[in-house]
């Protein structure tokens, strides 16, 4: 038996990485997967769908029941199309865990117009319609009366969270959009069964390979045999598979995960040490002057 037996799940960005171990894993687990995958490249360049195809036959010689799609999840039809395949496959759907993303980093003097459409699209986007398009199967069935249980797995990043990386406005600005669109959808989807929840996973993927710099090198460090490898991208779904359960009752949060370790990140906070108060109407001088006295020079 399995934590997620008679669940079924669409995992979006499967062919490959943190979405192909997602997958496997809820298929070990029991779940029936949809493998949704357009096969593009780390820039969102036309691919075929072949990773998808690979990892439904991977899921099938293990016993497991898994499908693949192609659909765009960055267009409303797309994620129509890729919910109305779990719901005509396999009659339902329980468990959404939205993974896919491309990565087009550039300075802000660089950053067309184009590539911000792009990575928005994919990422804040891609959350929004496929999370759309599954309430809307969600919500007739709590109307009627059915116990529903749905789960949301979203994915964001150190990167529009907790670091600032130069050169990636537009992959920071989604991911940080994508963690305030898990605490207020799960405030939301409550009343009608379904929790929301999102995951920043540090692991080795195309896009963290990608990096150039201090992450890039983290990547490419060898892993000794019998070493944790903290950076493998499997160490992120066993989390998945717990916020994907029926019976997990965890929602409105965001953890970090890598390796061995799991921990909660928090939304902006009111700064503790830090704070201008008056008793009287602010005037610009006033306020320079508070900035002098709590940020002193050295």
């Amino acid at each position: 038996m399995g934590m997620l037996d008679d669940r079924t799940a669409v995992v979006t960005g499967a062919g490959r990485g943190l979405g192909r171990e997602h997958a496997l894993l809820l298929a070990r687990e029991g779940a029936r997967v949809v493998v949704n995958d357009l096969g593009a490249g780390l820039h969102g360049e036309a691919g075929d769908d072949s990773p998808a195809h690979a990892v439904v036959e991977e899921i099938r010689a293990a016993g497991g029941e898994a499908v693949a799609d192609g659909s765009d999840v960055a267009t409303r039809a797309g994620a129509a199309a890729l919910v109305a395949r779990a719901v005509e496959t396999w009659g339902r759907l329980d468990v959404v865990v939205n993974n896919a993303g491309i990565l087009r980093d550039a300075p802000l003097s660089r950053l067309g117009d184009d590539d911000w459409d792009a990575v928005l699209g994919v990422h804040l986007r891609g959350h929004f319609l496929v999370t759309s398009a599954a309430v809307a199967h969600w919500r007739p069935r709590a109307k009627a009366g059915e116990d529903v249980r749905g789960s949301i797995v979203n994915t964001v990043s150190a990167s529009g969270t907790t670091h600032v990386l130069p050169g990636q406005a537009a992959y920071a600005a989604a991911k940080a959009g994508i963690a305030a669109l898990t605490l207020v959808a799960a405030a939301e989807l409550a009343r009608i069964g379904v929790r929301v929840n999102a995951i920043s996973p540090g692991a080795r993927t195309r896009m963290t390979e990608s990096t150039p710099g201090e992450i890039g090198a983290l990547m490419a460090r060898p892993v000794a045999p019998g070493e944790l490898d903290v950076f493998d991208p499997a160490n992120a779904a066993p989390l998945v598979a717990h916020l994907a359960a029926a019976g997990s009752t965890v929602t409105g949060r965001v953890f970090a995960v890598q390796g061995g370790s799991v921990d909660e990140l928090l939304p902006w906070s009111v700064r503790p040490d830090w704070g201008l108060r008056s008793d009287e109407s602010w005037t610009p001088g006033a306020v320079a002057a508070g900035f002098a006295q709590q940020d002193p020079r050295p």
